[in-house]
């Protein structure tokens, strides 16, 4: 595929976090034709949440002709760098251009070996070029300035995941141009706000835990009061698009202003994380137009 990952992936994508990955057989065929149904819908790219690699993926490009699927994130301490190598390097055989290597440290709580989280990160995308995946084709997950520079210089460009739209318009201002910056941006299809706001509370409190997340806000002008109670509706507006169709799409609109050229939506509805909302997406395919 001689498009270019930006072009590759479009303007739109769907996120999520692990209804979208099974090792079950029955499982994986609702998947795949769940993932044709995305690509019918428009999205340009599906983004595969958790630690996800390129076996979670094969399945979904299998079942689809033109829809890039992309780890978001593959954490560098779980897949060694030779075996992610070996993964993308079969995947991009057969079928060029359909995998998007999406990397990131990860949490210290979630990862036992957490050390020195960007010298590592640079070790293992040295170990990359050893091995032959070209940056065009890789991803970082970042947040902070350091890591948006490296994923400049080193990667495609970025994917950060819980961020608002100031904060993709200051990943934007370190990019530049050519990068491609896609943010992931959570949406709730429900107009009541106290019910909106509930159903963001009830998600994003496992984020308010991690300092990776907190930590950043509090560099971009959040204080420590907006993680009180769930998050602040300051904060939850900020990094959510909810209300009406038409509020959403502003939402979204907003990101895209801000400098993204890509918006990796996550609906976020109060069902259980492994649960396929394949109703909302086509509702969300229906407000995106």
């Amino acid at each position: 595929m001689s498009d270019s990952l930006k072009e590759s992936v479009g303007r739109f994508g769907v996120w999520n976090g692990g209804a979208l990955r099974s090792e079950d057989a029955d499982r994986r065929a609702e998947l795949a034709e769940t993932a044709a149904e995305l690509e019918e819908l428009g999205f340009g790219a599906l983004w595969l949440g958790g630690n996800s690699a390129a076996h979670h993926a094969l399945p979904l490009v299998e079942a689809t002709s033109r829809i890039v699927v992309g780890t978001s994130i593959q954490s560098i301490w779980q897949y060694e760098a030779a075996e992610a190598a070996a993964a993308f390097q079969g995947l991009e055989s057969a079928h060029p251009g359909r995998f998007a290597l999406g990397l990131g440290v990860s949490h210290a709580k979630l990862a036992d070996q957490y050390r020195r989280p960007y010298s590592a990160l640079v070790d293992y995308l040295d170990a990359l070029d050893e091995a032959g995946v070209p940056a065009d084709r890789r991803l970082l997950a970042a947040l902070g300035p350091k890591s948006v520079e490296l994923a400049r210089d080193r990667a495609a460009g970025t994917i950060p995941y819980l961020i608002s739209a100031e904060q993709v318009a200051h990943s934007r201002e370190l990019l530049g141009e050519g990068p491609l910056l896609a943010p992931e941006l959570k949406v709730v299809l429900e107009a009541d706000p106290g019910r909106a706001r509930a159903l963001a509370r009830d998600y994003l409190a496992i984020y308010l835990g991690l300092p990776n997340y907190t930590n950043n806000f509090l560099r971009n002008g959040f204080t420590e009061e907006d993680f009180e109670g769930g998050g602040s509706d300051r904060l939850v507006d900020a990094v959510y698009a909810w209300g009406t169709d038409a509020r959403i799409r502003a939402r979204i609109d907003d990101f895209i202003a801000a400098g993204a050229d890509h918006v990796a939506l996550q609906i976020v509805n109060g069902a259980p994380r492994d649960a396929i909302p394949r109703e909302e997406w086509r509702r969300l395919a229906d407000l995106l137009g």
